[in-house]
């Protein structure tokens, strides 16, 4: 797969375009301003896919450096996540509309149930309302294992077109991702850079491709078939981050990621996710 700009696309089961690589904003900035001011170096360097959620506090923030940094809307693909204290089907349609007023859109490019909990399911029917009434260009779901995926089958009618969940070289769940892709679903990860930059073998991947072992692990990330969104405050790292298409890994060094597994989570497990208001 050939991924050579910051602005490729994969295309989702419903054919709607999502950028391969973007910018997570959980833990960003303290203030609207410090947030927005992150959103606008981002898309300076050249992002334009922007993932929030309710529960970062900062979709104001985010909404704000969107609109001051002068790229067209329609070349911006922004994702924010359902709350696990916002379930049910009402709840979750007003939860939606609170969080476009916080980012100032008039519609959203992806809309995601944030984790596995209980009532999601009834969550998921109000989702595909806003699908279907054009608010939300593609739905999808966050942090899900096959077996949620399965139960959410039973009563979709629209099935979720993304799941974003932990993505890493220590924790790569072979198997779900490969579920994922035979269901049509395209997978999103996140915490790419937890714990992988410090491992020898990817320091020496990054020695021999004159690249950072950020840079190494992002890349893998992308050849993996993988969305991945990492995270950045600081405008010299994010242009580091955003310098993976100039090169690619070869087989054995994506083989040798590939092996580095070791089923470490830095999130809860997704069947261990509590909800507290």
């Amino acid at each position: 797969m050939a991924i050579t700009s910051i602005t490729d696309t994969t295309t989702l089961s419903n054919g709607v375009k999502m950028p391969w690589f973007g910018l997570g904003t959980m833990s960003t900035g303290q203030s609207d301003e410090e947030v927005a001011e992150v959103i606008k170096s981002a898309a300076k360097v050249g992002y334009r896919s922007f993932d929030t959620a309710k529960v970062y506090k900062n979709e104001t923030g985010v909404g704000k450096g969107l609109k001051e940094s002068g790229v067209a809307r329609e070349e911006l693909f922004i994702t924010t996540k359902l709350a696990n204290t916002d379930h049910g089907y009402d709840e979750a349609l007003k939860a939606f509309d609170e969080s476009m007023e916080k980012l100032g859109l008039d519609y959203l490019d992806m809309y995601l149930v944030h984790w596995p909990v209980p009532g999601h399911l009834e969550s998921w029917k109000a989702l595909e309302k806003l699908y279907k009434d054009g608010r939300v260009r593609a739905i999808g779901v966050s942090n899900f294992l096959g077996h949620h995926l399965e139960a959410l089958f039973k009563v979709a009618e629209i099935r979720p077109m993304v799941n974003q969940y932990e993505y890493h070289p220590l924790l790569t769940q072979k198997d779900l991702l490969a579920y994922n892709k035979a269901q049509d679903i395209q997978v999103e990860g996140y915490y790419a850079l937890r714990d992988s930059q410090e491992i020898p073998e990817i320091i020496e991947i990054a020695r021999n491709c004159k690249k950072t072992p950020a840079q190494v692990v992002l890349r893998w990330s992308l050849q993996s078939g993988v969305v991945t969104i990492p995270k950045s405050t600081r405008e010299e790292r994010q242009r580091e981050n955003a310098g993976i298409f100039d090169f690619e890994l070869s087989e054995q060094d994506m083989a040798v990621i590939d092996s580095l597994d070791n089923e470490k989570r830095r999130n809860p497990h997704p069947d261990e996710v509590k909800v507290s208001k």
